[in-house]
């Protein structure tokens, strides 16, 4: 499991890149990924899922944290490269209402 996160040149989007499992065992790197990033200038939040092989319930808490952290429901969060599968407990969970699912 990696998670990667960069800004990007123009200091508006935060890219979080999660490889492997997004789970449990991600909480503190996950956090790491945005609270440790210069994110004074940061207005768009997007969590790239495209390496991704596993999502739990720990996860889409972890999401929610981030919302909170990016302003509620003012954030921009876009997820994007999700897979059927992850896109499906997305819409269950009703995800698809509270972020930009791609």
């Amino acid at each position: 499991m990696s998670i990667q996160s960069n800004v990007s040149s123009d200091g508006k989007t935060l890219t979080i890149s999660i490889d492997g499992r997004f789970d449990a065992t991600s909480l503190d790197d996950f956090r790491r990924s945005y609270e440790d990033a210069d994110t004074q200038s940061v207005q768009e939040f997007c969590i790239d899922l495209k390496d991704t092989i596993h999502l739990d319930s720990s996860a889409l808490g972890m999401l929610l944290v981030l919302r909170d952290f990016a302003g509620g429901d003012q954030a921009k969060i876009t997820i994007k490269n999700c897979s059927p599968e992850v896109k499906k407990i997305f819409a269950i969970s009703s995800f698809t209402q509270l972020f930009d699912i791609q």
